[in-house]
């Protein structure tokens, strides 16, 4: 076997780079876990960013297979990795080739896939044999330039992906794919810290925007040069001007302190309790569910986040009305659930449409892993966002009037 399985076909611009922003992404399963792991990483070299990203994510009970990349000298890697010091070579071990590693949590590939999907099959198919149980593999592939390898890592995908990421600020733009495909047990969501998203772009330390408001900000700022080019001494493209700013100001996504308790469930959206509800659902299982319901204005923030620890297990979308979110009738109307396995039981989050929101966003898929308070979708524009608990294992801690914060308040304990 080569000693890096990824297939580097330069374009017609020169080869794919992997920039800091790529390479904390490729990473990021490697950073979230919080438990002693192994990680590996193939076709390194000293300058890459992927090293780097790779090398920060590592606890003081973690380790790291480095194999280097085609071409690439192992005794510069393995100087490189001496030279940062000894709490990092203590941790990090430069293999001469990929057969020498051992099975690993997490398999990271620094290189780009570029090749043709054969070669990209190929290639994930020699990879998953260093998989462990539930293990996850982080690839990438650039966007536009590619003679296949990024149709394949689509498909692969659909059928074992956990995650997929774009990251735009990249030259190229790539997608990173995270695959697992063995399950996870869903206890290691517990294990797990929110992961880095890329979707969430950062304006300041504490407030981000996501990217669906850089995309809406971007058109608004796109019709203002259409309508002054078109009409220069008309004053008409003021209107989608200044309309720039309030449309990127409703996808804010502020950085949020998630409470470290174990037994806290968090709110999964900001806004304003409705209600408090037992009820029973069928679509769930059986039992009795205590149903926290909470209304967002269209001031408040619209990022979804997990409120619990969690495997998410199904995600399923109702049709329906759009009626006003604050009304009873609007849990009749179009939703998306998404179920989690937890170790208290079923969990179910569900995002409803309103009279004006009819846009929901999931990025959660069957098979991932939810830390408490991770960010996993949006609703445009006014909605409802329903948390559903089971009766016999939590305690409510807010009452219909109660102003709440996503993935801050807690909404309820585990008894």
């Amino acid at each position: 076997m080569t000693q890096s399985p990824a297939v580097r076909t330069p374009g017609p611009s020169g080869p794919v780079r992997i920039g800091e922003r790529a390479a904390r992404t490729l990473a990021s399963e490697l950073a979230r876990r919080n438990d002693p792991k192994a990680g590996l990483l193939v076709g390194a070299t000293p300058d890459s960013a992927v090293l780097a990203a790779a090398i920060e994510a590592l606890l003081p009970g973690d380790r790291l297979t480095v194999v280097p990349a085609e071409g690439a000298a192992v005794s510069a890697l393995r100087e490189h990795v001496t030279a940062q010091g000894s709490w990092v070579a203590d941790r990090v071990r430069v293999a001469d080739t990929l057969a020498e590693a051992d099975a690993a949590e997490v398999v990271i590939v620094a290189e780009p896939f570029t090749g043709t999907a054969d070669e990209a099959r190929v290639a994930v198919d020699g990879l998953s044999k260093y998989l462990a149980e539930g293990a996850v593999l982080s690839v990438a592939a650039p966007v536009f330039r590619t003679e296949g390898a990024g149709a394949e890592l689509d498909r692969q995908g659909v059928l074992h992906g956990v995650r997929t990421d774009l990251v735009l600020r990249n030259s190229p733009p790539v997608r990173v794919h995270h695959l697992r495909f063995t399950p996870a047990r869903a206890a290691l969501a517990a294990h797990l810290a929110p992961a880095y998203r890329p979707s969430s772009v950062p304006l300041t330390r504490g407030m981000h925007i996501d990217s669906n408001g850089v995309a809406a900000a971007g058109i608004s700022l796109g019709l203002a040069a259409l309508a002054k080019a078109a009409r220069p001494k008309s004053k008409l493209w003021l209107l989608p001007a200044l309309a720039a700013a309030p449309v990127a100001a409703f996808f804010r996504d502020p950085e949020r302190d998630v409470p470290e308790d174990p037994s806290a469930v968090v709110a999964a959206a900001d806004g304003q309790v409705l209600s408090v509800q037992r009820l029973h659902d069928e679509r769930f299982g059986d039992g009795e569910w205590l149903r926290i319901a909470v209304f967002l204005s269209v001031l408040d923030v619209h990022v979804n986040r997990a409120p619990v620890a969690g495997k998410v297990i199904d995600y399923f979308v109702a049709d329906g009305g759009f009626v006003n979110a604050m009304k009873p009738d609007a849990e009749h109307n179009v939703a998306a659930y998404t179920v989690l396995e937890t170790d208290h039981g079923t969990v179910v989050v569900a995002q409803r449409t309103g009279l004006i929101a009819r846009r929901i966003v999931q990025r959660a898929p069957v098979g991932a892993l939810l830390a408490r308070g991770e960010r996993f979708g949006l609703i445009r524009f006014g909605s409802r966002t329903d948390v559903y608990l089971p009766v016999a294992a939590a305690e409510p801690l807010v009452g219909p009037g109660d102003k709440v914060v996503g993935g801050a308040t807690v909404i309820a304990r585990w008894v």
